[in-house]
């Protein structure tokens, strides 16, 4: 097939390199401007961009993707398909109309859940025992277009963010290579979602990652696991911030926010049910560490109070 790919992140990396290696012919990558990136400002490329640079694939960074100059564009490479995975831009129906064989969305989540931009830190907050992979039509809706195919894998006890959209990432360029073929053939069958059954995962914040310790301990535990490596779980311990990258849960009671043992390898912290043993964590400016290393430079005491009932 004759494609043009729109992706961003890493997520986006695994399915242009299974398309470029099955050898269908790309020709153009979209993918969102160079950001500047740390103290320095310095431009840093966009995964895909820097992928796409390596198989010698001709690179668009628009602004923005409305307008007739780029529909216009997009028209005179004559693409039979575009493929999009995580690109960062809603398509606009100009261009949605295009390939004769669809622009074709693969989405971290068994659709209509998650549908929106962190379906797969939302699926671990939630407790979900499994999550996957979805091909489907865009349409004028966010996420809201036919369902073509489904992979599906389980939530690991483990899985951080970064594990599962890695793991997401390869079943969705093995599934967008299956989905392909099926268009090709006209076996591709058209499954509408159901709007009863959609939920919405919105985009990610610092906020978020703020640590209430009223909450019960579980829930906390998959913050922590969820939104590794951004924007982390954190909080706030003698009166510095420090993020908290391992924790484990307990059955220990106690006030909330209060630390209720300290060991040579972990200190544990009440939460509203249960507690979080932390084994893993990151103060301000140092480089993550295991809670030993951390506790032989501080010395948080059992009875202290951490986070916002420490302020």
């Amino acid at each position: 097939m004759r494609v043009i790919f729109m992706g961003t992140p890493e997520f986006a990396v695994a399915a242009l390199s299974s398309i470029a290696e099955a050898g269908h012919e790309i020709v153009a990558v979209y993918t969102q401007p160079d950001k500047p990136k740390g103290r320095s400002g310095k431009l840093q490329p966009p995964p895909v961009k820097e992928k796409a640079l390596e198989l010698g694939i001709p690179v668009e960074q628009p602004e923005k993707l409305r307008g007739e100059e780029n529909a216009e564009r997009i028209r005179s490479l004559e693409p039979e398909i575009i493929v999009v995975a995580a690109y960062g831009q809603i398509l606009p129906v100009s261009i949605l109309e295009i390939p004769p064989y669809g622009c074709i969305n693969i989405h971290a989540s068994l659709l209509p859940k998650y549908r929106g931009a962190a379906p797969i830190e939302r699926s671990i907050l939630d407790g979900e025992e499994e999550t996957g992979v979805t091909t489907m039509y865009m349409a004028k809706g966010l996420d809201t277009g036919d369902m073509i195919d489904q992979a599906v894998t389980k939530i690991l006890p483990s899985d951080t963010g970064e594990s599962l959209t890695n793991r997401l990432a390869e079943m969705g360029g093995t599934l967008i290579l299956q989905t392909m073929e099926k268009l090709k053939q006209g076996t591709a069958v058209r499954t509408p979602q159901k709007e009863e059954e959609s939920t919405y995962a919105k985009m990610l914040d610092k906020a978020m990652g703020r640590m209430d310790f009223t909450k019960p301990a579980a829930e906390l535990e998959r913050a922590v696991r969820a939104l590794y490596p951004w924007p982390c779980a954190y909080t706030t311990i003698g009166g510095h911030s420090v993020k908290i990258l391992g924790a484990e849960v307990t059955d220990q009671t106690g006030t909330p926010g209060t630390i209720l043992e300290v060991t040579k390898k972990y200190f544990t912290i009440a939460c509203g049910t249960g507690a979080l043993r932390i084994r893993k964590l990151q103060p301000e400016g140092k480089k993550p560490m295991d809670t030993p290393a951390y506790l032989n430079g501080n010395k948080p005491d059992a009875g202290m109070s951490v986070g916002e009932s420490a302020e």
